[in-house]
């Protein structure tokens, strides 16, 4: 019996022969004596450019002629990355040590190759090909193999190689190739930043308990030395103004803390700055938000301040009765000498008392009024 298999223009065919391999055919029609059906094809079509059966390493290693007359041949090194581009366009990332057959057919198959033994670092112009519109979105298959960092505006970020620093990367956008590598990045924020250190309980110098709120204003100013100096370089800032605001109130009485509000601010600020020398960090400003009295001794205070008050209140009074008394005491001495100005004064007197009388009845004329209401004695 004759058997015809036909392969279409977009088609590759292996054919076989009581199922060991015999070639690959091209488009057209093929025809066999086939009495016993020990004849068959594999058929592929050329829109998926990859062959992924496993005859590919056989035909690798047992076929060269045809793999070359057939196939795009990829094999990639450990320390190469493959890029391929079909019609022109990126689809593919292939890691290192690939090997990979690829048909030739209507579609242009292209894969470039990058050395990542040394450099790893993504260049320009490929990360837009790679990146889809999300920060972690990609659009090219097998770029999980890219670590994409997005530094925002006044950050910076460390990016450690296998647990190394590698360097400092500014603002922007950068990707690295994984491959071969344990990479990983921390952002650091370069602006000035608050630390608030909240409700520390502190015995003064003549045993009063208080709690005090601290806030600190400070900088990374040397990412790479702090980083080195410190794992966390913030919780080292944190424990240094916890020592200082300690030494600042515990050495102190309340009446010195009441009397100079300032005094913890210079004295933590002193502490801090000296400690912070030679660890990549500045602070800007120190200061106490809240110092919290014990309710006993809030109601203590308070009297204490009751009674500072009123003794205040009473020394003001007495200044001015003293001051009063002193005023008649010279008016008196003016009226003894002058006695019309005794007699303006009775009239003045006589004047506000009228003024407090509804009706008056007066006898003898004027002159009753002047000698007769009011009579003054030597």
């Amino acid at each position: 019996m004759f058997r015809k298999f036909r392969i279409m223009k977009d088609e590759r065919a292996l054919l076989f022969y009581r199922e060991e391999f015999v070639r690959i055919l091209g488009a057209g029609e093929h025809g066999f004596f086939d009495p016993l059906h020990r004849w068959s094809v594999e058929v592929f079509s050329l829109s998926k450019t990859q062959f992924e059966h496993h005859l590919a390493d056989y035909l690798l290693k047992a076929e060269p002629e045809m793999v070359e007359r057939e196939f795009h041949v990829v094999k990639l090194s450990p320390t190469e990355v493959g890029l391929r581009f079909e019609n022109g366009v990126l689809l593919e990332v292939l890691a290192p040590s690939t090997r990979r057959l690829y048909w030739k057919g209507y579609i242009e198959v292209r894969v470039e190759k990058v050395d990542i033994a040394e450099e790893f670092a993504v260049s320009t112009p490929l990360v837009a090909q790679l990146v889809g519109n999300g920060p972690r979105s990609f659009k090219v298959a097998g770029s999980d193999g890219v670590l994409l960092i997005q530094v925002p505006q006044d950050q910076v970020a460390v990016l450690y190689a296998d647990g190394k620093v590698h360097g400092l990367l500014a603002a922007g956008r950068h990707a690295f190739w994984r491959f071969n590598r344990d990479l990983r990045a921390d952002i650091v924020d370069l602006r000035l930043q608050v630390l608030e250190v909240a409700g520390q309980e502190i015995l003064t110098k003549d045993k009063v308990n208080l709690r005090v709120n601290l806030t600190a204003g400070y900088r990374v100013s040397d990412v790479l030395l702090a980083l080195s100096r410190q794992a966390k370089p913030v919780d080292y800032l944190y424990k240094e103004l916890q020592f200082g605001l300690r030494a600042a109130v515990g050495t102190r009485t309340l009446d010195e803390l009441l009397e100079n509000k300032t005094v913890i601010d210079d004295v933590v600020g002193e502490h801090i700055k000296r400690r912070v020398v030679g660890y990549g960090l500045e602070v800007e400003s120190v200061g106490v938000k809240d110092i919290i009295l014990p309710g006993e001794m809030k109601a203590i205070l308070a009297k204490v301040v009751e009674a500072e008050k009123a003794a205040q209140a009473n020394v003001i009074r007495r200044r001015e009765e003293t001051a009063a008394t002193r005023s008649l005491l010279n008016t008196a001495k003016v009226m003894e000498d002058n006695p019309v100005a005794l007699r303006l004064k009775e009239l003045e007197t006589l004047e506000k008392v009228t003024e407090k009388i509804d009706k008056i009845s007066v006898f003898g004329g004027l002159d009753g009024v002047l000698k007769d209401l009011v009579k003054i004695r030597p």
